[in-house]
């Protein structure tokens, strides 16, 4: 049987190399006895490719039945799949068949598998080794010839290394893996198989067909349908039932697909591994401390110009950064400075306009912590008048010549010459 027999058969409609690739798998490993283990996302389709390996198998005239792990309770799901004795439990009024010895020489699949608690996985692994399984509340060891197919949509192998399924398990049951495609992964079949359900819809409601534009064909191809093919089946059956306009546009298709939450792309500060978000005062403070942290720099460089007496060697090596440091911080007007560097303590103190305030409305001082006390003033707006009047005096007033000196741009000499009187 070819692979396009298979998709005739099982109501499979696309042509993706890679759901190929699957049916391939699943008919190769069909005639043989070994378990498998179907991953895919939900709504893929896992289960249309168990009912495949069961019918190609020598298994095909035996029972078949599918069994969801994540809907039974965990208190009973020993009992459903293994059976138990009477009285082995309460309301165990009298003795019940398991799956496992219902389905004997037929084939079991164990949707969401990855669902199972430790202890049934201990006992589903006795099962696939050795065929030998015990009733819950008997002592008898009991053989079944049952072929195990399991599906999940989760990630086993991550399952695994958080100790949540077992090793040996996951190893057992993947003798063959057989990965489905999710839907995006075959865009190609999408509006294939939305026009099959489309016409599928319109037959059973008897209602007119409907047609997509190209731009709601666009659409439909770039939703990222994380529901895969049971959400676009869903989606055609609404848009069958409910939709006047029988020819549908990307505005009109919009209505119908659900809002997908947007991915910011504004940077986050991550904290404890990201388990708490940060408030808008968290940023805020995060900005100023960073402003702190320049200021600091800053002060730091002008303390170690004054004490090496402000040579034009060292002051060349610096005043790139200075400048840089200065115009990163906004520094305040130069009268305000003067006001406030006047009563200064030996401490280097800088104030600026948007640093955080203390209770009173003072600001908050931003303290050099390696700074030395010296005698002498250490006025930066002194200093920094000093530097700019040699400068200016040194060129002859020539501000282009005295800017490239002081190692700044033309425009910042202006302003810092305005912002100091010095005109």
């Amino acid at each position: 049987m070819d692979n396009q027999d298979i998709k005739n058969r099982f109501g499979i409609i696309g042509n993706s190399p890679l759901l190929n690739r699957a049916i391939d798998v699943a008919k190769q490993v069909a005639p043989t006895d070994i378990s498998v283990l179907i991953q895919g996302e939900s709504g893929a389709g896992k289960e249309v490719f168990s009912h495949i390996i069961h019918q190609l198998s020598a298994r095909k005239h035996g029972p078949f039945i599918a069994v969801n792990c994540g809907a039974i309770p965990e208190g009973t799901i020993d009992s459903e799949l293994f059976g138990h004795e009477k009285g082995s439990f309460t309301g165990a009024h009298e003795a019940r068949k398991g799956y496992f010895e219902v389905q004997d020489g037929g084939t079991i699949f164990l949707d969401e598998v990855g669902e199972l608690p430790l202890g049934t996985q201990a006992r589903l692994l006795r099962v696939l080794e050795t065929g030998e399984y015990i009733r819950v509340g008997s002592s008898k060891v009991q053989k079944t010839n049952v072929r195990v197919v399991a599906a999940t949509n989760v990630d086993v192998f991550e399952a695994v290394k958080k100790g949540k399924f077992r090793e040996d398990l996951y190893y057992r049951l993947n003798t063959v893996p057989l990965r489905i495609p999710s839907l995006r992964e075959r865009k190609e079949d999408i509006n294939l198989l939305f026009r099959k359900f489309i016409v599928d819809f319109s037959d059973k409601y008897r209602s007119p067909g409907v047609q997509l534009t190209p731009d709601a064909q666009e659409l439909l191809m770039n939703y990222s349908w994380p529901g895969n093919v049971r959400q676009l089946k869903n989606i055609a059956e609404q848009i069958a039932v409910l939709e006047k306009e029988r020819v549908v546009d990307a505005s009109i298709l919009a209505k119908y697909l659900p809002m997908e939450q947007q991915k910011s792309t504004l940077p986050v500060f991550v904290k404890d591994g990201g388990k708490e978000d940060f408030s808008e005062r968290d940023l805020l403070y995060k900005v100023l401390f960073d402003m702190k942290k320049d200021m600091v720099d800053l002060k730091k460089l002008v303390v170690e110009l004054i004490q090496q007496g402000v040579n034009s060697g060292t002051f060349e090596q610096n005043s790139s950064y200075i400048n840089q440091l200065y115009d990163e911080v906004s520094p305040a007007p130069a009268a305000y400075l003067r006001e406030e560097m006047s009563a200064q303590q030996p401490t280097l103190t800088i104030h600026n306009p948007s640093q955080p305030t203390i209770g009173n409305g003072d600001y908050m001082p931003y303290e050099t912590q390696d700074a030395e006390e010296v005698e002498e003033s250490l006025s930066l707006v002194e200093k920094e008048s000093d530097l700019i009047k040699k400068a200016l005096k040194k060129h002859k007033g020539k501000r282009k010549a005295a800017a490239k000196e002081l190692g700044i741009s033309e425009r910042t000499l202006y302003r810092k010459i305005k912002d100091l009187n010095l005109d």
